[in-house]
């Protein structure tokens, strides 16, 4: 069980003694349930793209990777408080992302405190995430993932990224952002995983690449919720 610090809280209330316990023990309990959510940004963008993804890769997570996680996934701003609720929370879109600077300060203490991002190019996507990101992480930047690292080898075993959609005649690529060490961030790029965790009628993609693609999301989510 991972236990999130709110640090905009915690700075800006005086709490002491018995009171400071009980916010602590609240913290805790409200983190016990398996729960993931959709990341609302602000900017226009389309955060709200892949409405059947996330629900269909929680099916198959509960019922592959014994996981237990809320089959209705919520949906949670960027600057709201209630992100410290979810070990990792998903972000995708086509579009414009712009994150204020309480969002911003909101995403880096949410990150850096035992949370996880998992971001996926829905084509679009790319130049405006990269610039808000920077924002929230000046001296980080994406790293290409190596194959060997954990989060490619959980359930399943990777060593290329699933690709399932052609955008712009690239290969998938996986980045993340590293803070002390630890992968805070996963990106998938020139993949377009969430679109391979969508009913089969929306993209009509063949089964075997919809089964890599919610093989690879089961591996994001065991990771984060391990690590």
């Amino acid at each position: 069980m991972r236990v999130f610090y709110n640090y905009n809280i915690l700075s800006s209330i005086k709490i002491e003694g018995f009171l400071f316990l009980i916010m602590f023990l609240f913290l805790i309990q409200s983190n016990s349930a398996q729960q993931v959510a959709t990341l609302k940004y602000e900017g226009g963008g389309d955060w709200y793209a892949n409405p059947t993804a996330l629900p269909n890769l929680i099916i198959f997570s509960n019922e592959n990777i014994n996981t237990k996680i809320d089959k209705k996934p919520q949906t949670v701003e960027v600057n709201s408080n209630e992100i410290y609720n979810y070990p990792i929370i998903f972000m995708t879109g086509h579009g414009n992302v712009f994150f204020s600077d309480d969002a911003v300060q909101n995403l880096r203490n949410y990150l850096i405190s035992g949370g996880f991002l998992h971001i996926s190019d829905n084509y679009g996507l790319d130049k405006y995430l990269r610039n808000e990101m920077k924002k929230v992480f000046p001296k980080l930047y994406f790293q290409e993932i190596p194959f060997n690292h954990a989060i490619y080898h959980q359930k399943y075993n990777f060593d290329i990224l699933p690709k399932i959609h052609e955008h712009n005649n690239k290969p998938a690529q996986g980045f993340g952002l590293f803070y002390e060490g630890r992968l805070i961030c996963f990106y998938d790029y020139e993949s377009d995983l969430s679109d391979g965790w969508e009913d089969e009628n929306v993209h009509h993609d063949p089964y075997k690449i919809r089964l890599k693609a919610l093989q690879m999301g089961a591996n994001i989510i065991s990771f984060a919720f391990s690590n």
